[in-house]
């Protein structure tokens, strides 16, 4: 069984590509250049399942066409439509950065003045402005800016981010 600490996010698909069953997948990380991936890995009723890659081929800097091995149809290919993709953190060891900021969906926030926060339930990186979005215990989200001046300390381990936030900002 594959645990959501094994994975590692490098994008999303988007739709299928062509009549051959490829599809595409929009990089969030640049995995393909620096480790040689065996399989991309999705969530499919809760349950991470690996799917091993027959070929591949950039579409453009940050697209890329996957051929799944036993995904032969554009119906077949329609089931990744938006799916996160994963790939497994051993088989990029030694070639990744050390931490991204996706990397740190599932860590507990905690703000020195504030005390607890809640847990990074995403992070949204579409501008230049990478966000945390924490959801709360009352089931209210806060952003939070993904800038390291924030950033007190980090626990690896208990998977935690302790935060200094400027007064007013979680308000």
């Amino acid at each position: 069984m594959i645990l959501p600490e094994e994975l590692r996010q490098i994008g999303r698909f988007t739709r299928p590509h062509g009549v051959q069953g490829e599809i595409s997948l929009l990089l969030t990380d640049d995995v393909f250049e620096r480790a040689d991936i065996s399989c991309i890995i999705c969530a499919i009723d809760g349950i991470y399942v690996p799917f091993f890659i027959d070929e591949y081929r950039y579409k453009t800097d940050n697209v890329v066409l996957v051929k799944f091995e036993r995904v032969m149809t554009v119906g077949q290919a329609r089931l990744f439509t938006n799916r996160e993709a994963f790939v497994l953190r051993r088989e990029c060891e030694g070639d990744e950065p050390e931490f991204v900021w996706a990397d740190f969906i599932g860590f507990t926030a905690d703000d020195k003045s504030a005390g607890a926060l809640g847990e990074i339930v995403h992070v949204d990186d579409s501008t230049m402005n990478i966000l945390f979005i924490v959801g709360r215990p009352d089931g209210s989200e806060c952003y939070i800016p993904a800038q390291e001046v924030f950033i007190e300390e980090i626990d690896y381990d208990r998977r935690h981010i302790l935060f200094n936030l400027p007064e007013g900002l979680i308000d």
